[in-house]
């Protein structure tokens, strides 16, 4: 029943933080810049969390010792954040979701060259399928068929992912509750986006009534609830099985855009994203794959 609740629960991860495109697309049409656009959606989602927290009784308290990483972590969830949504300027929402998640890779390439943490040929040859599936959709025909720079930025949004990831694993802050570790990750994320704003135009108003409301569902579906299912999903399947279902994320967010906001779907952006999919569910997969060819040979 467990492993019934867990797989649930991580669908409803990887679902809905691949809706961000459909609560955040129709704010950018209105004029809202994402700097004001991430500041909402954590000073929402902060909130949100705050509210949980005071409900389940859960303590504030942090060490001193914690606040530099605490800090350090919502310097890396806001750039991974600020280069996703800066990425929408420059290709559909499908593909640009479908880039960011191949924060895996760049997981495993930190570990290899700063933790000289081994890598298997499985793990190499998932490297070099994300590396064609990303030319597979920047490339078509001999043309570029999407910004090389548009690329470049929403490729350090899933460096930035990657390494708040790894920055988790390697520190002790991993034996910090999730829900506590994400408030102030998102609490230190709204300041750093006030900030960013302040030095732009400034916090935009919200526009109207139905901004507003997709702010507040950008702050709870895909930011609240996407992490509290999360930590649900690997109580109960581990953390693989809940990686793995993370593939939803960019299916999730090629169907919004083709469905709703009628971005063009061809084969071969089909093709890339079956790739790069492909390359980080090896990745997530690449002990399991040697110990069954292990077994085969035996």
């Amino acid at each position: 029943m467990s492993n019934v609740k867990g797989f649930a629960y991580g669908i409803v991860t990887s679902a809905t933080f691949g809706l961000i495109p459909l609560f955040t697309l129709p704010l950018m049409t209105k004029g809202m810049q994402f700097d004001s656009i991430l500041f909402y959606r954590f000073l929402f989602a902060s909130f949100a969390l705050t509210g949980i927290m005071i409900a389940r009784k859960e303590s504030f308290r942090v060490e001193k010792k914690d606040i530099p990483v605490l800090i350090l972590l919502g310097f890396f969830y806001t750039a991974s954040a600020m280069f996703l949504f800066w990425g929408y300027n420059f290709m559909s929402a499908g593909i640009a979701t479908t880039l960011h998640f191949t924060y895996p890779i760049f997981v495993t390439l930190i570990m290899l060259l700063f933790f000289r943490e081994k890598t298997s040929w499985v793990t190499l040859t998932a490297i070099g399928l994300a590396i064609c599936g990303v030319a597979r959709l920047s490339i078509n025909e001999g043309e570029m068929k999407l910004s090389t720079l548009g690329v470049f930025i929403v490729l350090l949004s899933a460096i930035g992912y990657a390494l708040y990831i790894t920055t988790v694993n390697k520190s002790r802050i991993q034996m910090m509750s999730g829900r506590k570790l994400t408030f102030f990750v998102f609490v230190i994320s709204t300041i750093l986006f006030a900030v960013k704003a302040s030095t732009n135009q400034g916090i935009q108003a919200i526009p109207d009534t139905m901004s507003a409301i997709n702010l507040i569902l950008l702050a709870i579906v895909p930011t609240v609830v996407s992490n509290i299912t999360l930590i649900i999903a690997v109580h109960n399947i581990g953390g693989t099985l809940t990686a793995v279902l993370g593939a939803m994320e960019p299916v999730t967010a090629v169907c919004i855009g083709v469905l709703i906001f009628g971005e063009p779907f061809t084969l071969h952006l089909a093709f890339g994203i079956s790739l790069i999919i492909v390359a980080v569910t090896m990745i997530i997969l690449s002990k399991s794959i040697q110990k069954a060819l292990r077994d085969i040979r035996m």
